[in-house]
C-alpha cells in the first residue's frame, strides 16, 4: 500500500516526454533480489528516516512539507529522493553528502535562487535532475557527469552558458521552457558536446532564431512559443536524425529553401500559428514527413506540387495530418490532385478562412 501512494504522489513530476519508462525501476531491485526490505528498519546503525518523511525501500519522500532546508540524515542507499512543493530557497553544499547511490532528485516548486557550486558534487550516480518552478537565474554549474535528464523550465534564466554543459555527455533530455532567454541567450553550439542528446525543449521564451550547432543525434527539437521569424537552412544543418520539429506559435514569415533538406528523416512539422505566405519548399521531394500543421497563417495560395511529387512513382510516406484551416486560402481553389499522394480523406484539414 505504502508504494502504491509513494508512486501516485511522484507521478505527476514525470509527466513530460520522453525518457519516463525505468524511472521506478530501482524500486524493484529490492523486492526481487530475495531480500526482506523492512529487515533493517530496526538496525540502529542505519539513519532513520527524516522526520515528516516518508520512507519506503530506496525512496525517500518529503514533499508538501513546507521544509525550507534539505532534510539531514538521509539514508545512503537512497536512489530517489523527492523535496517538491517546499519553500527551500538555497541549495548548499553538503546537503546531499553521502547520496552517492541517488539516482533521482526532485526539488520541483521550490523557490531555490542559489545553487552553491559544490552542492551536487556527492552525487556521482545522479541520472535525472528535476529543477522546474523555481527562482534560478542560471543553471548549476558542476552538474554530475552521470546526469541524462535535467529539466528546469519555469524558472529566472536569462542566458545558457556553454560552460554549464561541459561534459555533461550522458544528457538525453533537456527542458527549458518558460524562462526568460533573451534573443541573444543561447550561443552556437551550447548542447555541441552531447552526443546523446535526443530530446530539446526551449518554448515560450524569448528566443528569435532556431539555436545553431545543435548535436546530431537529435530527434525531437521543440520551440513552441518563442519569438522566432525565419527558419534558416543553417540552423537545421546535420540534423539527419530528427524526426519532430516544433516551431508553433512563432512568428515565422518564410522557411529558408533547403531547410527541410538538412532533416531528411523528418516525420513531424509544426508551423501552426505564424506568419507563413506560403507553404514551405521541400515537402514534396521529402520522403517520409507524414504530419504537417500549417493551419492559422497566412497562406493565400496552395500549388499542385507543394505536398506530393510530380511523379505517382516516387517514393514518398503517406500523409496522416495535414492541416491548412484558417488560411486566406479558399479551399475550392485548391486543386484535387494537389492531395494525390494522401490516401485518407480524413488526413486533410480544410475549412474556410475565419
Amino acid at each position: 500500500m505504502k508504494s502504491t501512494i509513494i508512486f501516485l504522489l511522484l507521478v505527476p513530476v514525470c509527466w513530460a516526454k520522453p525518457f519516463q519508462t525505468g524511472l521506478f525501476d530501482f524500486m524493484l531491485e529490492d523486492e526481487g533480489s530475495g531480500v526482506d526490505p523492512d529487515e533493517h528498519l530496526f538496525d540502529p546503525l542505519v539513519p532513520v528516516c527524516p522526520f515528516r518523511c516518508q520512507c519506503h525501500l530506496r525512496v525517500v519522500q518529503c514533499s508538501d512539507l513546507d521544509l525550507e532546508s534539505v532534510p539531514k540524515d538521509i539514508s545512503p542507499d537512497t536512489t530517489l529522493l523527492d523535496l517538491q512543493n517546499n519553500k527551500i530557497a538555497e541549495i548548499k553544499d553538503g546537503d546531499f553528502k553521502n547520496l552517492r547511490n541517488l539516482h533521482a532528485l526532485i526539488l520541483v516548486n521550490n523557490k531555490i535562487s542559489k545553487i552553491s557550486p559544490g552542492a551536487f558534487a556527492p552525487l556521482v550516480r545522479l541520472e535525472r535532475l528535476y529543477l522546474s518552478k523555481n527562482k534560478l537565474k542560471e543553471l548549476p554549474i558542476n552538474m554530475p557527469k552521470s546526469l541524462q535528464e535535467l529539466r528546469a523550465h519555469e524558472n529566472e534564466i536569462n542566458k545558457l552558458k556553454p560552460a554549464v554543459f561541459n561534459g555533461l555527455n550522458q544528457m538525453i533530455v533537456i527542458e527549458l521552457g518558460t524562462n526568460p532567454l533573451k534573443s541573444t541567450g543561447i550561443d552556437p553550439g551550447t548542447f555541441s558536446g552531447m552526443r546523446r542528446l535526443s530530446y530539446i525543449r526551449i518554448s515560450d521564451t524569448n528566443i528569435t532564431s532556431v539555436p545553431r550547432g545543435l548535436p546530431t543525434s537529435l530527434t525531437e527539437l521543440h520551440l513552441d512559443g518563442n519569438k522566432i521569424t525565419r527558419v534558416e537552412a543553417a540552423s537545421l544543418k546535420g540534423l539527419n536524425s530528427l524526426l519532430k520539429l516544433g516551431l508553433s506559435f512563432n512568428s515565422i514569415s518564410a522557411v529558408d529553401n533547403g531547410s527541410l533538406a538538412n532533416t531528411p528523416r523528418l516525420r513531424e512539422l509544426h508551423l501552426d500559428n505564424n506568419k507563413l505566405l506560403k507553404v514551405p519548399g521541400g515537402l514534396a521531394a521529402h520522403k517520409y514527413i507524414q504530419v504537417v500543421y500549417l493551419h492559422n497563417n497566412n497562406i493565400s495560395s496552395v500549388g499542385s506540387n507543394d505536398f506530393c511529387p510530380p511523379d505517382y512513382n516516387s517514393r514518398k510516406a503517406t500523409y496522416s495530418g495535414l492541416s491548412l484551416f484558417s488560411n486566406p486560402v479558399q479551399y475550392w481553389e485548391i486543386q484535387p490532385s494537389t492531395f494525390r499522394c494522401i490516401y485518407e480523406r480524413s488526413a486533410i484539414q480544410l475549412g474556410n478562412y475565419k
